[in-house]
């Protein structure tokens, strides 16, 4: 509320000098969108076959939309996008895009990008009827809707099915006990006593194994309405965070994981321990398919959501959720001109299939998840079912970005290594740490 105030008392000194204002207003009509311009499109996407599907995108864009050119630059960091947006200027992108959902609450309260309600009335675009309440949410900051999804991520389990048929166990785990039962079971060890194959690989330090993307098992809250952290209240916390020390003593402890995990290979090599047999259920995104199809492991694998706690069992399908945001940077002098750009790619129906179709990636529309021309892949539908789950979720936005999922993930290591002790106590310290990071965001 503080950073709106300041920001409209910006406007208001900026309406009474009458000018000098190097940023249009939000939904300003300065300029037409029939009249021909060049926008600057700064992205994320590095890898060959994105690029390219990026390119596509713009093509298309660009035969509905012949008077506007889009000049996009690629493999473009969040910090240097916010260094450009804060120095402005000509060379300042129009149209931003992001990979770090965690920072759409420090774009939507600083101002930088602008809020995006004016240009969907004014076109008529109903964001609750074309968009996934989970999507919109991690899309938003207190109200401001100051991005829009594009394309998002799923989580879920990838299982060696012929390890499962070895270890005769039908179908993949549903609950965490079920879960932690067959962990056990599938794991291998060598005369030595070494692992030769585990069944899953818990540490929080592994890959994608957040305790972020864990804990989304459990639907938690991670603030109250006043935007103070709650962990310690969260009745969740403590369930999710024995079931995971439960998990690492029941296969082997700690110590012996850990030393099996600094072992692994490269996350996006073939060297990775799920396509080389040495795991038989991760945890992954939807793009972990790609990988696994261009390696030609040598064994049959399947899809599956995460299991869910014992006493949620209703819950079951549900998953971690993130994705690509974008946006309108304040200091562009084409904001109508950048929303025709920012309409097409997030809700137009065919653009959005065929780019994820182009880059595996879970498409963003509730149009674009019904539709036909989807990838069929059977590994792929399953991600986009815990995407249309409504009990799958994203971490919310903070006004300090995900500061506090880093504090979160550095409390977990400590705990998942042993530091259990006074557990309340703890959580508290933990809360009161988030809440002065947020306070000091604000000043």
């Amino acid at each position: 509320m503080f950073l709106r105030v300041v920001r409209a008392g910006v406007a208001a000194l900026c309406l009474l000098a009458g000018s000098g204002c190097a940023n249009p207003p939000t939904g300003s009509d300065q300029d037409d969108p029939t009249q021909p311009v060049t926008l600057r499109f700064w992205h994320g996407w590095s890898e060959k076959n994105e690029v390219r599907a990026i390119e596509e995108s713009i093509e298309r864009f660009e035969a509905q939309h012949p008077n506007i050119k889009v000049r996009a630059t690629g493999h473009v960091t969040d910090e240097t996008v916010n260094q450009a947006l804060r120095a402005g200027g000509g060379d300042a992108p129009d149209v931003v895009s992001s990979f770090t959902t965690n920072n759409v609450g420090q774009y939507c309260s600083s101002g930088m990008w602008v809020d995006l309600d004016p240009f969907m009335r004014k076109t008529g675009l109903d964001k609750h009827r074309v968009f996934p309440k989970n999507l919109l949410d991690y899309t938003a900051y207190q109200g401001e809707q100051c991005a829009l999804p594009l394309l998002a991520d799923a989580y879920g389990l990838y299982y060696n099915k012929d390890a499962f048929a070895a270890a005769g166990i039908k179908r993949p785990p549903r609950t965490m006990s079920e879960f932690r039962r067959d962990a056990v079971k599938l794991t291998r060890r060598t005369a030595d006593g070494s692992y030769r194959r585990l069944g899953f690989m818990p540490n929080f330090r592994f890959y994608q194994n957040s305790p972020d993307r864990m804990f989304a098992q459990w639907g938690p809250r991670y603030f109250d309405r006043k935007g103070r952290s709650r962990l310690a209240e969260e009745p969740g916390i403590r369930d999710f965070l024995r079931t995971q020390r439960g998990l690492v003593t029941a296969l082997g402890g700690y110590e012996a994981l850990e030393e099996f995990r600094t072992g692994f290979g490269d996350e996006f090599s073939a060297a990775h321990p799920f396509q080389t047999g040495k795991l038989a259920m991760h945890l992954d995104g939807e793009w972990r398919g790609l990988f696994l199809d261009k390696a030609e492991v040598g064994f049959r694998w399947g899809t599956a959501p995460l299991p869910v706690p014992d006493d949620r069992p209703e819950t079951y399908g549900r998953g971690y959720l993130t994705g690509t945001v974008i946006g309108i940077a304040q200091s562009s002098r084409h904001q109508n001109a950048a929303w025709e750009l920012v309409r097409f790619l997030t809700s137009d129906t065919k653009q959005v299939v065929a780019f994820a179709n182009a880059i595996h990636n879970v498409p963003s529309t509730k149009a674009a998840l019904r539709s036909p021309e989807l990838d069929a892949d059977r590994s792929f539908r399953t991600f986009l079912r815990i995407a249309r789950n409504r009990y799958s979720s994203a971490p919310p936005a903070s006004l300090n970005g995900g500061q506090y999922l880093v504090s979160f993930q550095d409390f977990g290591y400590g705990y998942e290594a042993g530091d259990t002790d006074g557990l309340d106590r703890r959580l508290r310290s933990l809360d009161h740490q988030i809440d002065a990071d947020t306070v000091q965001a604000q000043n």
